[in-house]
């Protein structure tokens, strides 16, 4: 049983990683098709599409799976029958309503991005037409959450990482192949975003199709176990659902931070930048400009976040079982953890900014401005994946309804500081907006940690010491090998191939001293071994 949830974990994990890795890949060829417009033209669906997922979700995924697994545990299996059966209902009901919202505020939604009086960007029309298309995908998410949600809670993740893959895998060559016909057969950019939006309801098919093929092959099975399970007792509708929701809340609020960030400067740096007299073209280059950044940033916060969450059920483990020791040990080690791969990482980013930007994007897509962006905006990779890691050890020391608070104070926070900082900032204005309202949010989650357990910031200051040190010699390096790059091949090639030479050489220097330093100092070692037996 150990080794087959182990091998369902790491496969939920790696499906995971490879869906991510697949998302962000994908934007490459299709921003090179549709341009900063057409990109920016997608934002402004996508933006909402996922807060609205997140909301007819409700987080019920997660808290289905924990709830499924309860009851097997106990021998009811019926209970997880009638959980399927009426959560369904509750999910394509949701997701109706959700795509029918959606799909009727898409006119409200376009005239916050779009001014009537400026046609120098994407018109009205092009944005009500893109947030109508990918409403349609809110028909079928939910209900293939909600499926995914009941195999995970049976110990079968193999069906739930296929899906995924699957869904991910449709999407991705249903946008960029479907982008690239309409392109290449003379039709507009907003046709072609038109396609991209729609990947989202075709991946989703897929994934769905695949998911209930399974359950229809295991379906004797299924019917077999639960009539001889030793408990049959059904579970009424309402309290099965109040149950649920309790599971559910803190999950789809704190899964909702970093969409509520994004849509706030998705559908306010428009307006914000042609306040101070922008036009509308040049207000969405912008946007579509923080939007790339984002994608970047969050890779390396993804994968960093794969590692150091890893360890959370183990605090939870010991935190139920009262011994607080145990449980401050494993939070520096998951800090421990989450540094030593998110600095390098979000280091190397800002100081090679230009060069990546210009290495994954081309030089058609604003490469000046995206390289100052991308270079503000790296080190935000540190506030995102500690605000993730804290808000989980909350959520896993019985604190998860205090974290929406301190949520919502950073959310204020950003707003507020998105109107302050954008006369004397201009472009980096809402970078260091997020900042700010990150900064508050992490510091009041650390502020609860310690109340909660008296935990203590210096020996997790001191545990960090080492790798900062190792993050300062790796950056003196790639900014000396950046130096000898762009001094002897600056008059031999053009821009772009300079920026792909000196993104990769001076990657590959950094990663290589990074890892020999790690490897000397036995840091690397260590980290893994704590991994491990944590």
């Amino acid at each position: 049983m150990d080794t087959k949830f182990i091998r369902g974990t790491f496969f939920l994990t790696a499906s995971t990683l490879i869906s991510k890795i697949l998302g962000f890949i994908y934007i490459i060829p299709f921003t090179a098709l549709v341009g900063n417009s057409g990109y920016a033209l997608y934002k402004y669906a996508y933006g909402p599409y996922t807060l609205m997922l997140s909301i007819s979700t409700m987080g019920l995924p997660l808290a289905v799976s924990k709830f499924v697994s309860k009851y097997n545990g106990m021998g009811n299996y019926r209970a997880g029958q009638d959980l399927l059966k009426f959560g369904l209902y509750l999910m394509i009901f949701t997701g109706m309503l959700s795509s029918i919202i959606l799909y009727s505020l898409a006119p409200f939604l376009a005239e916050m991005v779009i001014s009537k009086h400026d046609s120098t960007g994407n018109k009205l029309e092009d944005v009500i037409y893109v947030i109508r298309l990918v409403s349609f995908a809110l028909l079928i998410v939910p209900p293939m959450s909600l499926l995914r949600g009941y195999f995970q809670g049976n110990q079968s993740m193999g069906p739930s990482a296929l899906s995924t893959i699957l869904e991910q895998v449709v999407r991705v060559i249903f946008i960029v192949l479907g982008a690239y016909i309409v392109i290449k057969f003379g039709h507009s950019v907003t046709e072609a975003v038109g396609i991209g939006t729609f990947g989202a309801f075709v991946g989703a098919i897929a994934g769905l199709g695949f998911l209930t093929f399974i359950y229809h092959k295991r379906r004797s099975l299924i019917k077999k176990q639960v009539t001889d399970s030793d408990s049959n007792q059904r579970i009424k509708p309402l309290p099965m659902f109040k149950e649920l929701i309790s599971y559910a809340i803190p999950f789809v609020l704190v899964g909702l931070a970093i969409p509520i960030y994004q849509n706030i400067d998705t559908f306010t740096i428009n307006v914000l930048f042609q306040s101070i007299g922008y036009k509308q073209d040049q207000a969405e280059s912008i946007n579509s400009v923080i939007g790339l950044a984002q994608i970047l940033v969050m890779v390396p916060v993804s994968l960093a976040t794969a590692f150091g969450m890893s360890l959370l059920p183990g605090i939870t483990s010991s935190y139920v079982k009262g011994n607080l020791k145990e449980v401050k040990e494993k939070m520096n080690k998951t800090f421990q953890i989450l540094m030593f791969f998110t600095l390098p990482a979000a280091i190397g980013l800002c100081l090679l900014g230009k060069p990546i930007y210009i290495m994954i994007f081309g030089m058609n897509n604003s490469p000046v401005l995206g390289g100052i962006i991308l270079q503000w905006y790296a080190p935000m990779a540190i506030l995102f994946a500690l605000f993730t890691v804290t808000a989980s050890i909350l959520q896993g020391i019985n604190q998860q309804k205090k974290v929406i608070i301190g949520m919502f104070l950073g959310i204020v926070i950003k707003l507020v500081l998105n109107f302050i900082l954008l006369t004397t900032f201009k472009e980096v204005g809402p970078v260091l907006a997020t900042y700010g309202g990150y900064m508050v949010s992490v510091l009041y989650n650390f502020y609860l940690i310690k109340k909660a357990i008296n935990y203590k910031l210096f020996p997790l200051v001191r545990a960090l010491a080492l790798p900062v040190s190792l993050v300062i010699v790796m950056s003196i390096v790639v900014l000396i090998a950046n130096y000898l790059v762009t001094t002897y091949l600056a008059t031999k090639l053009s821009m772009y191939y300079l920026a792909i030479t000196t993104s990769l050489f001076c990657v590959f220097v950094g990663g290589i001293v990074y890892i020999g330093m790690s490897l000397k100092t036995k840091m690397l070692r260590e980290v893994l071994v704590r991994r491990k037996n944590a």
